[in-house]
């Protein structure tokens, strides 16, 4: 969550806001649930046609991808990238709409959950 909010800094202030409604003070993040906050924002700022801060966190979500670990790019793939889709589902938006911004491996793991959902992958 540190890079995310270090490369989309407008993200802070509900971050802050999100943490002390969602946490008492000492207790463990649940990090599934932070990155779905994260996309929300994300949405959101799509839907203001705020992408300025964009390339910066698509690079992030790159970077998730190729240098973190398993665990780590599981997060960011079903915590973060799936997450946007169901954003952007439940917001009636194109499924696309994110495509213009992924890198190479995050467009494909993009690609994949939508082939997963589609019933082509098993």
């Amino acid at each position: 969550m540190s890079l995310l909010l270090k490369w989309c800094p407008s993200y802070q202030a509900r971050w802050d806001h999100y943490i002390h409604n969602s946490y008492v003070p000492g207790e463990v993040h649940l990090l599934y649930i932070d990155l779905a906050d994260f996309s929300n924002h994300i949405v959101v700022l799509y839907k203001q046609n705020q992408t300025n801060e964009f390339p910066a966190v698509f690079n992030v979500i790159e970077l998730l991808h190729t240098n973190g670990d398993d665990a780590v790019r599981e997060a960011a793939t079903i915590g973060l990238l799936e997450d946007m889709q169901n954003k952007l589902l439940d917001n009636e938006m194109d499924m696309e709409a994110f495509k213009q911004f992924l890198k190479n491996d995050s467009l494909k793991w993009w690609n994949h959950l939508n082939e997963f959902w589609d019933g082509n992958i098993n």
